[in-house]
């Protein structure tokens, strides 16, 4: 399974471009799945629910199973955050998994960056960002820059740095 990231700082527009990108490269007959790492404390359940009364009543992991899709919750109760890497070994094997977040991780992946932000570029000190996605002109870089926008060369990039082969070509115009 190849992994792929993008980074950049909060607000630079990763989520869109991930959610631009995910029908591009499965529009390849990829198979893709992602991970998305947050700083902050979050919930997918909901008060009131059977399972999350399960998990607050001490429960220490609680699956929730439908004939639609599966959800298993852990709670960690004062473990150390799991690393990236355990965390990908608990994921099944997909062409391409995208990494949304962990940028001081050692994966290859791509700045999502927009200077008016105010925020440094990771590119400048991080060998690990192979690209750049921007909605601006850029002077330093060294590394391949994309517009923000051109979802298809992105994919592309992509696509050919993690040597994969896509078995049918997907937005070309």
């Amino acid at each position: 399974m190849k992994v792929f990231g993008l980074a950049g700082w909060s607000g630079s527009g990763k989520t869109t471009l991930m959610v631009k990108l995910l029908p591009e490269l499965i529009g390849r007959g990829l198979a893709v799945s992602t991970m998305k790492h947050t700083h902050h404390s979050f919930d997918i359940d909901k008060p009131g629910k059977d399972s999350y009364e399960h998990r607050v009543a001490g429960a220490t992991e609680v699956m929730v199973t439908s004939s639609s899709r599966w959800a298993l919750l852990r709670e960690l109760r004062g473990e150390p955050e799991p690393d990236m890497d355990d965390q990908i070994a608990r994921m099944t094997p997909v062409d391409l998994l995208l990494i949304e977040g962990f940028k001081a991780n050692r994966h290859p992946k791509m700045e999502v960056h927009r200077p008016v932000i105010g925020k440094p570029l990771l590119c400048i000190n991080d060998p690990t960002v192979v690209a750049v996605a921007t909605d601006a002109p850029l002077n330093g870089v060294t590394v391949p820059v994309f517009d923000l926008n051109d979802v298809f060369g992105i994919a592309e990039f992509i696509v050919v740095h993690c040597g994969l082969q896509a078995r049918r070509q997907h937005g070309a115009a």
